[in-house]
């Protein structure tokens, strides 16, 4: 009953533009870490693989996974320093990156076969780790649900085609998959995000979802599509938000029972239903992690308090999507 998250973890070098001036701060971060965090802080039992230093900036890190409740998989921390992600957020919220990190990753993790596997983002395309990343992925196709965030990194990467083809490969092992409509964009720029999306369904796995911030999202399985509308509220911004939503779409699952490879043909039969509840889950754990500065994904009492409005519409008891 534990997830296995397997990428990388960083320190977010947040930069702010000001009317008078750029403001500097330093947050844990990284794409899969935020999940793993987030997990922990819903109460799931968490395994964290990872490639980090025994830097200053490695054990905060450290210390920052486990007193969420995640535990760190042995031989997470062989790097020679610690990765940095600089993120620079304009006055709307919106963050842009810069990277110096490197990808590696050895050997089977000393943890149980988990319930539920998540990667992503930069382990999924850079190498060499990526090649271990997809291994691993195949490796534990046998126990658990596997779910998949591409959150595309297009600075790190030289070699479009060939990440392409690795985001391909994760989408057909993949149960879950979510992406933004700028991954897709940029993933497939000839087809609308969408058109993208459904062809992925094709490939394998059970729910597809695309995340179109103010747009809401919409969310693809055998049974049809759901569209779930954004809440209004007021961004501090958009740092971890993607990663928000994927932690909530796979708790909300978790929930349903609908996690580990024996459940496999229950998710993929899942219904409308179910999936627009676990989709409205996902977008409040986004919704209230914008309102707060850099990736503070929330935990389940802070959760059970929010109840953002539906973007555009007025507060009414069927406004509260929770």
């Amino acid at each position: 009953m534990r997830a296995l998250v397997i990428g990388e973890a960083l320190i977010d070098i947040v930069e702010r533009e000001s009317s008078t001036a750029r403001e500097a701060t330093e947050h844990v971060g990284g794409s899969p870490l935020n999940v793993a965090v987030g997990l922990a802080r819903l109460g799931r039992e968490v395994d964290f693989l990872t490639h980090i230093g025994t830097d200053e900036r490695g054990r905060r890190i450290i210390d920052y996974v486990e007193s969420a409740g995640a535990q760190l998989v042995p031989g997470s921390n062989t790097a020679s320093r610690t990765p940095t992600a600089r993120a620079t957020v304009d006055r709307a919220g919106s963050a842009t990156y810069t990277f110096d990190i490197d990808w590696q990753l050895s050997g089977t993790p000393e943890v149980a076969p988990p319930l539920v596997l998540h990667t992503g983002s930069i382990a999924a395309v850079l190498e060499p780790g990526c090649l271990a990343t997809a291994a691993l992925v195949d490796t534990y196709h046998l126990s658990a649900t596997c779910t998949f965030d591409p959150n595309v990194r297009s600075a790190l990467i030289d070699d479009a085609d060939s990440a392409r083809a690795r985001i391909d490969r994760l989408v057909e092992r993949a149960d879950v998959v979510k992406a933004s409509d700028e991954d897709l964009r940029w993933i497939d720029p000839t087809r609308p995000p969408e058109e993208v999306a459904t062809g992925w369904l094709a490939l394998g796995p059970s729910i597809v979802v695309v995340t179109t911030g103010s747009g809401g999202a919409v969310a693809m399985c055998a049974a049809g599509t759901a569209r779930v509308p954004a809440f209004d509220v007021d961004v501090a911004d958009t740092v971890g938000a993607g990663d928000a939503f994927m932690t909530g779409l796979i708790d909300a699952l978790w929930s349903q029972d609908l996690l580990g490879a024996d459940r496999r043909p229950r998710l993929a039969a899942i219904g409308l239903d179910d999936l627009t509840r676990a989709v409205r889950a996902a977008a409040t754990a986004a919704a209230l992690t914008v309102t707060r500065e850099g990736a503070d994904l929330p935990d389940r009492a802070s959760l059970s308090r929010f109840s953002p409005r539906v973007r555009g519409e007025s507060a009414g008891p069927s406004d509260i999507l929770g």
